[in-house]
């Protein structure tokens, strides 16, 4: 088995005598997104400034691709979006990104063409001699991101890349992470669960400093049975709880929010279950909006038992 790139060991920090991570142990391996999630006040940033190396934590260990954060060896290999990250407004954002570049060890002439080539990554190739004004505040994300693309990074940390975004934005960041996913491993904080749920397999559960001592896979079958996530257009709850209810192989059907069903069920005598769910809704002509394979995020992470 692979080693993890990080690695995380009873990590506490401290603000003015206030603890902010309370022995925060995880590890994470390359390969998928994962998700980084919790309340205002959870410890996310204070966890992902550790990672960076901008805060030392007050007790603990930390372990990034083997090293300490901070260390010179992870130059070009760790790269962050800090949530309010900023860029100045008199410079071109070619000149910002090739000043960054430059940073990382590249001359003049390949630094030029790394901004490029990370503009081009977020689609934004036209912009390379604009300044940041001139730039709506998704494009503004996307060059901010675009400067955590530099040198090809394996790890990528991104604090709350969608905030603020609207849906044709936010869609766009989720296509640029889903697409530099096949070359680098992405740790992402957020509050929308829902575009995490997109995003990312897995995620991390931090509460008041506390990480949980498990990752939450997404879609994951819990032990024997199977779960399905009806939303549905305004519809009679309780007729259609009985009705799927009678279906083979379901166990049962709950209704945690309005419009949106629970169906928990055994894979081996239901293996179309899907189908016959679809089959139902058209029988009756209730309409639906999404049938989504396991449960929702939410209800993984704050309802499951």
């Amino acid at each position: 088995m692979s080693e993890p790139i990080i690695q995380c060991r009873d990590v506490s920090h401290s603000y003015s005598g206030k603890l902010a991570l309370k022995q925060v142990s995880f590890e994470i391996f390359a390969g998928e997104p994962i998700g980084l999630v919790g309340p205002n006040g959870a410890g996310k940033t204070t966890l992902l400034s550790v990672l960076c190396g901008f805060l030392k934590p007050s007790a603990g260990i930390v372990s990034i691709f083997g090293y300490k954060p901070g260390d010179s060896n992870l130059c070009g290999k760790i790269s962050a979006l800090p949530q309010d990250a900023r860029f100045d407004p008199v410079f071109t954002i070619g000149e910002q990104l090739a000043f960054l570049a430059c940073l990382q060890g590249f001359d003049v002439e390949q630094a030029w063409q790394e901004a490029g080539r990370v503009l081009d990554a977020v689609a934004l190739k036209e912009s390379l001699h604009s300044i940041l004004d001139t730039l709506s505040h998704g494009m503004a994300k996307r060059v901010a991101i675009a400067q955590a693309l530099i040198g090809s990074p394996e790890l990528i940390l991104l604090d709350e890349p969608t905030a603020g975004l609207d849906p044709v934005n936010t869609r766009n960041i989720r296509s640029i992470i889903m697409e530099q996913a096949k070359h680098s491993t992405f740790v992402i904080s957020s509050h929308d669960l829902a575009e995490l749920g997109r995003v990312c397999q897995k995620v991390l559960l931090l509460e008041n400093g506390v990480m949980s001592p498990m990752q939450h896979n997404v879609a994951e079958a819990d032990g024997n049975t199977g779960f399905f996530t009806l939303q549905m257009e305004t519809c009679p709850a309780d007729k259609l709880i009985k009705e799927l209810n009678q279906l083979n192989g379901v166990i049962k059907v709950s209704n945690p929010q309005k419009n949106e069903f629970l169906v928990e069920y055994l894979p081996e005598q239901a293996p179309q279950i899907d189908i016959e769910i679809l089959t139902c809704l058209a029988k009756h002509h209730w309409s639906y909006r999404q049938l989504i394979r396991g449960k929702s995020l939410e209800e993984k992470l704050f309802f499951s038992h």
